[in-house]
């Protein structure tokens, strides 16, 4: 079975260019299925089901999606081996732009939307840096010149990766995606032993464990202070 993580802020179109690019995969008689991580509420599991796709959502509630994901990913691949899927695809909120769901022995895809602004590569971390493909959309919104300014502070963000424009609503570009994403001599049986790409924030303070009132007094553990008196001479 392959397995493909994708990741991306939210309402980039992560689960419009999944289902494109699942569509493509038909013609070729290729089974696949998807697991959606989320936080608080997601309906895309629906719209994966209207299309005939296995699939299966995790909520993590109050913890970090991505820390969430990395708890059941095991789980997870054991669920796409009993379903006999050619290809497994995971789905992040992708609400953390510290965070990095992606694995070093699996592809990782980021999405990432045109009108999120000019300097949005530069704000998000491991998730665009350290994808192996990023798929630009909603390039249909805004001029050539500007899809062309902003795939080049994607590329300057990480110029490894392959950059490539996608149409959720068209789904132009979306079989391209697909035979890059795709690999048929790829078997993942299971995961455990991989490991992540980047490792997560250590962030156990105070408010992880609970704690409502402000102050210094109150907290505990891993505090970051911000500096307010930076020397300007």
């Amino acid at each position: 079975m392959n397995l493909i993580i994708f990741s991306g802020p939210p309402s980039s179109g992560k689960t419009s260019v999944i289902l494109k690019t699942i569509a493509s995969f038909r013609t070729r008689n290729i089974k696949v299925g998807v697991v959606k991580f989320d936080c608080l509420y997601t309906d895309d599991d629906i719209a994966y089901e209207k299309a005939g796709i296995p699939v299966k959502k995790g909520l993590s509630g109050a913890l970090c999606p991505d820390h969430f994901f990395a708890s059941n990913i095991e789980e997870v691949v054991n669920w796409g081996n009993q379903e006999k899927l050619d290809l497994l695809i995971t789905e992040s909120a992708g609400l953390c732009n510290r965070c990095s769901p992606y694995l070093k022995e699996i592809k990782g895809v980021c999405v990432i939307d045109n009108l999120s602004g000019i300097n949005t590569p530069k704000k998000i971390g491991p998730m665009l840096k350290s994808a192996d493909f990023v798929v630009i959309t909603k390039g249909d919104i805004v001029s050539q010149a500007e899809r062309e300014v902003f795939a080049s502070c994607v590329s300057s963000v990480n110029p490894r990766a392959v950059t490539m424009h996608v149409n959720g609503l068209t789904g132009q570009g979306a079989y391209e995606l697909g035979s890059l994403i795709y690999d048929e001599n790829q078997n993942i049986e299971s995961v455990q032993g991989m490991q992540l790409r980047f490792p997560m924030p250590s962030a156990l303070c105070s408010y992880c464990l609970g704690e409502t009132r402000i102050g210094e007094a109150f907290q505990m553990g891993n505090v970051k202070k911000i500096n307010l008196g930076a020397d300007k001479t």
